[in-house]
């Protein structure tokens, strides 16, 4: 078991490949886990965010947007002082009454690297050099997609009429509820680093995180979808901890579950993890991961500040509980 927020040394580091799939801070969560846990974490990451400092690069300079990917870097820093110092400049954003406001540093570092390399691999594996991260950051794709939904019941007066919103903070934030999503190219090019990735793991993990924005986009992408569904590596999704307003109101853990099998009915589970405060139907529960290929593990996994956030060292110990299984 993994007691507090130490590093572990490296020979009790499992000797795995884990590749995790997401965006912001579920991601992060996930990531902040993993490299407790294994050896070889790599972290797929949603490219499709449209505002804040991610935002306003990805429009001025055309590049994708650093957001997510900077928070999977930080995520990935060791918890000893270069690791946390660095951790803390990525995540510095400025405060200023100019341009500069908001801005994150590790958006910049990132943009910088891009723009001198002409590279997203090659510039996140720089980043990540310098920061010490102990794992590697892909995006899915190197092309910028949007994110558009269909959403029911956006005006008030119209609780039932379906509207279409375009872009993934307009997504998040819709005040109706997201039928459906789709990406814009519909067919984005899937990063080939991170299909090699994928195909080489022994486990994917999936979630938690934003379901229609962060997680559901990576089965947008065909490329992507096929390799996580081809692949002999075995797989777990890790559920929220709580509906997200607009995306997911309403949505039981196992209505979270049936989306996800509805966009890539190929592929198979092999468990299921689940907070054991966020589940009220136990056997309903059980019943969708089964329907999946998965085993159910419900564990405590939240953070004790009573917010829907996961506890890093918390879900390592539920990871190396069955991630070590032969």
């Amino acid at each position: 078991m993994i007691s507090d927020g130490s590093e572990l040394s490296p020979p009790e580091l499992a000797p795995l490949k884990v590749v995790a799939l997401g965006g912001g801070h579920g991601l992060s969560a996930s990531l902040s886990a993993l490299r407790r846990v294994v050896a070889q974490v790599t972290a797929i990451v949603t490219v499709a965010d449209n505002g804040g400092s991610s935002g306003r690069l990805r429009t001025e300079f055309g590049v994708l947007p650093p957001g997510d990917l900077r928070q999977a870097l930080a995520a990935l820093c060791g918890d000893d002082d270069w690791g946390r110092t660095w951790a803390r400049v990525l995540q510095h954003r400025f405060a200023s009454s100019g341009p500069m406001d908001e801005h994150a540093v590790g958006n910049l570092l990132i943009v910088a690297l891009w723009e001198l390399l002409g590279d997203h691999v090659g510039g996140l594996a720089w980043v990540a050099r310098l920061l010490g991260a102990q794992g590697t950051v892909l995006p899915m794709s190197v092309a910028p997609i949007d994110i558009t939904a269909t959403v029911r019941g956006a005006s008030p007066d119209e609780p039932e009429a379906l509207s279409t919103v375009c872009g993934q903070v307009e997504v998040a934030s819709t005040s109706g509820r997201v039928v459906s999503v789709a990406l814009t190219p519909a067919e984005p090019p899937a990063c080939p680093e991170a299909l090699e990735a994928v195909a080489e793991a022994d486990w994917v993990v999936l979630g938690p995180g934003s379901w229609f924005t962060s997680v559901i986009p990576h089965l947008l992408v065909p490329e992507l979808r096929r390799a996580l569904s081809s692949a002999s590596a075995r797989k777990v999704i890790t559920l929220n901890l709580a509906p997200q307003t607009g995306e997911t109101d309403g949505y039981s853990p196992e209505a979270h579950l049936e989306v996800l099998a509805a966009y890539a009915p190929d592929l198979k589970l092999d468990v299921v993890l689940a907070d054991e405060r966020a589940v009220e139907d136990l056997e309903g529960l059980r019943a969708a991961a089964a329907a999946l290929g998965a085993e159910l593990v419900v564990t405590d996994v939240a953070a004790d500040d009573g917010t829907p956030r996961h506890d890093p060292v918390k879900l390592a110990n539920a990871y190396a509980s069955f991630l070590c299984e032969a």
